[in-house]
């Protein structure tokens, strides 16, 4: 099945991959592998969002995107039949997330993974997850997206890839709070209390605290985010984490909440995006762009994408419309 884009999105995809297609082909640097991995997910938007992702990622030349669903969906709704992964298996539409004993990805194909899992996911057999923890440990890439982050609180690796997490009984035992105060200063909090929280979605502005890191080098200072679910409370092992941009949360006007963060996971590489709660949020340039250049890095520790010309301003948001 194919999607179809409006010109809007061919443009960015231009801004943003253009000078990368040439840099693939002047380098002769292989097409990069991604695995989206998805089937229970809180939210609504998904599977959409997935499609959403490969499309932003595909349209720049610089990356090939497979998707591996589990077996048993959760919170499936109109977009499972709208997007279907049309590969011959039968999926199951459970009241409940429930394991999928099959689930078992071949991570090592891939130089990056995109979860697109959420609140309450199923734990994954155990021998799926020691085979991600040792694709992880021995260089691999992972990508999180907004409630990615929510999931797996019982399984210690993966909250130390993630650097920060939220719900699914998160709390001081996980790790601090992380954020930033009014000064500038990066504040680990380990005073008592559940992990994630959020308020009505809005549009809320996202300072660059990293600039020289490759996924944020020439984003503005400040930019406008469109309305979303600012995460706000997260905690965690917080481990060889960078906070790359925070936003500031309204019902603490003392906290700065991470918004993009990279973790060094061993040899492995960690781009954790809490932005992308539906589709007005996964159609906004400041997260296709920052999904992009952070899905890049992951896989290969650079980025060579530019900023496109489009991007937000501190006073003014910039989305694309997916059709």
């Amino acid at each position: 099945m194919k999607y179809r884009l409006l010109p809007a999105l061919l443009v960015l995809a231009t801004a943003i991959g253009g000078c990368s297609q040439t840099t693939v082909s002047n380098n002769n640097q292989e097409t990069l592998k991604v695995l989206i991995i998805d089937g229970q997910n809180n939210h609504t938007i998904w599977p959409k969002s997935t499609i959403m992702m490969k499309t932003y990622l595909e349209q720049t030349n610089l990356f090939s995107v497979d998707i591996y669903r589990t077996k048993n969906l959760w919170r499936s709704n109109k977009y499972i039949n709208e997007f279907p992964l049309n590969d011959g298996k039968t999926y199951t539409d459970l009241p409940q997330p429930k394991t999928d004993e099959t689930f078992a990805p071949n991570f090592s194909q891939y130089d990056v993974v995109v979860s697109n899992f959420g609140w309450k996911a199923a734990p994954w057999p155990e021998t799926t997850k020691a085979s991600f923890e040792q694709y992880m440990k021995s260089g691999g890439g992972l990508v999180l997206v907004h409630a990615a982050d929510n999931s797996f609180p019982k399984w210690d690796e993966f909250n130390k890839m993630i650097g920060l997490g939220g719900w699914g009984g998160r709390n001081e035992s996980n790790g601090p709070y992380v954020y930033y105060d009014n000064d500038g200063n990066l504040i680990r909090d380990n005073k008592k209390g559940h992990g994630g929280a959020h308020g009505p979605k809005h549009e809320f502005k996202i300072t660059t605290r990293a600039p020289q890191h490759p996924i944020m080098e020439g984003l503005p200072a400040k930019w406008l985010h469109t309305t979303d679910e600012l995460y706000a409370y997260l905690r965690g092992p917080a481990e060889n984490l960078t906070v790359l941009a925070t936003a500031h949360d309204q019902k603490n006007k003392f906290r700065h909440e991470p918004m993009l963060m990279t973790i060094e996971y061993h040899k492995g590489r960690v781009f954790h995006s809490t932005l992308g709660h539906d589709q007005a949020a996964y159609e906004s340039v400041g997260f296709i762009t920052t999904f992009l250049r952070g899905t890049e890095w992951a896989a290969t520790g650079k980025v060579t994408q530019d900023v496109p010309n489009v991007f937000p301003t501190e006073t003014t948001t910039k989305v694309i419309k997916f059709d």
